[in-house]
């Protein structure tokens, strides 16, 4: 099992912290829908110290045997999730850590459930992710605020999406979450909601900053080349 870790900073409870890390050698690591998902799923199951059972033997159980499993006591939350995104070859979370060593975990469990669930379709071995995943402390509220919208304008700056009305939908991010203000996700939302007088403010908070962000992100990969 590889246990990824960050760099030499601690982690400390209760603190923000965007974290993200990246396919070995920026290669492709969620390469169709069907990977997007399982993503999605295993993130969600593994906020949790201590599901019940592997998600893998979870997700082949039928209906009401997941609702019984659901019953079951799943442990203290390792992680608050703020925002995410997935992109094809990377991923950001914005996360509060809640216990000790919470953040580290929750990023093993779903590094390592995900690289077996992708190997195992693939028929592949070895890593997918680099062990060292980043994380940055957020220190104030404007820096959590631009925080969440650099990640939920990642698919449109990066163009993994063309419009902003194609972000607006964007099934592998929080985006849809929060601006359509379903009742269902695994989201904190009022930690940035409750910078705004409205969801609607929110969305505008994001999409004023959309071409300018897609611009410099079109001149980082310039110099890139």
């Amino acid at each position: 099992m590889v246990m990824p870790y960050p760099r030499k900073t601690p982690l400390v409870n209760s603190e923000f912290y965007h974290i993200f890390n990246k396919g070995i050698d920026g290669r492709i690591t969620f390469e169709d829908e069907r990977d997007f998902e399982r993503a999605y799923q295993i993130i969600s199951y593994y906020r949790f110290s201590s599901p019940p059972i592997r998600l893998s033997i979870y997700l082949d159980q039928t209906e009401a045997s997941r609702i019984e499993i659901q019953k079951r006591p799943w442990g203290e939350k390792l992680i608050t999730i703020v925002c995410y995104c997935l992109m094809p070859n990377h991923f950001h979370f914005l996360l509060r850590q809640e216990i000790d060593g919470g953040i580290s975990r929750f990023i093993s469990q779903f590094l390592n459930s995900y690289t077996r669930y992708f190997n195992t379709r693939n028929i592949r071995i070895g890593q997918l992710f680099l062990d060292r995943f980043q994380n940055v402390l957020v220190t104030s509220e404007s820096q959590m605020l631009h925080l969440s919208r650099y990640i939920h304008l990642n698919p449109f700056s990066s163009q993994v999406v063309r419009s902003y009305a194609d972000l607006r939908n964007y099934k592998w991010s929080s985006f849809p979450e929060y601006i359509n203000d379903k009742e269902e996700g695994i989201c904190k939302k009022d930690v940035i909601l409750s910078s705004f007088e409205s969801v609607a403010k929110y969305e505008e908070f994001v999409s004023n900053r959309k071409d300018y962000q897609r611009e410099i992100k079109r001149i980082e990969n310039l110099i890139l080349e």
